[in-house]
């Protein structure tokens, strides 16, 4: 099975090489939304109650590469939709490869493309902007963001695989996407001491909320319980359901 892995995994991978515009569309909102909106919340943090603890680069720059693996992940079935137009999944079906090594061959490729993209944004941070992070806590948000990655893309193929089309598919992202990321606080934190206590109360149900938290305590340092504990189940809960069900559509696809 890893011999699978490793071969739809070079294989993505030699894809993507091919044409290497893709890291920089990639990481181009977020270098704008570092750019343009970084700034503007410098001031909102020092003159605003209610923020966590850091500076306003340790509070954007993780969430920025968490908002990227949100929407880099959650848009890979669009490949898978055209792979199964141009008759590759068909093709794969024949081969003796194992159906739970399909997904996560392609799912690894998405994890490190998103890793790639998310170390050019945490560099440009420090070199360009105030950023001060930790190296270690800096490692620990990656692995949430690689991870993360490939939850989102395991769910990403299942759906793609489930609606086969590709009109319906970016609908039903979008609409599924937007809440999310509002909810998150990605951009502006939500805090008891900014929010609405009914909107805050709903954001601590969205998953995504304490895995924004665990990444932005991991960049100001925090490794303590409180800090990392949630959010860490959180994704490790999110990851195994997610890639469950995406060997599952696989195992079925290809029955």
């Amino acid at each position: 099975m890893l011999r699978d892995v490793w071969l739809i995994f070079r294989r993505d991978a030699i894809l993507l090489s091919r044409n290497p515009a893709w890291l920089a569309i990639g990481v181009m909102q977020p270098v704008l939304y570092l750019v343009l909106f970084g700034p503007l919340m410098e001031r909102i943090v020092t003159s605003t109650p209610g923020f966590p603890p850091g500076s306003s680069w340790t509070i954007l720059t993780p969430a920025l590469i968490i908002q990227l693996a949100l929407f880099s992940a959650t848009t890979a079935g669009f490949s898978l939709l055209a792979d199964l137009r141009n008759g590759v999944v068909e093709r794969l079906r024949v081969t003796p490869a194992s159906r739970v090594a399909l997904l996560l061959g392609k799912v690894l490729t998405n994890g490190l493309t998103t890793v790639a993209q998310a170390i050019i944004i945490t560099t440009l941070a420090f070199l360009v902007f105030d950023l001060s992070a930790p190296f270690g806590g800096i490692l620990l948000t990656l692995l949430i963001v690689a991870m993360l990655s490939v939850t989102l893309a395991s769910a990403s193929y299942a759906v793609a695989l489930t609606l086969r089309n590709e009109e319906a598919f970016p609908a039903l992202v979008n609409s599924v996407m937007m809440p999310v990321l509002l909810l998150s606080g990605i951009l502006v934190p939500i805090t008891t001491g900014l929010a609405p206590d009914w909107l805050y109360a709903i954001s601590r149900v969205n998953p995504f909320t304490h895995i924004v938290d665990a990444g932005r305590a991991g960049f100001r340092g925090d490794f303590s319980v409180d800090a990392m504990l949630t959010g860490s189940i959180v994704l490790v809960v999110l990851m195994s359901l997610c890639v469950f069900w995406g060997a599952r559509t696989f195992r079925r696809e290809n029955a």
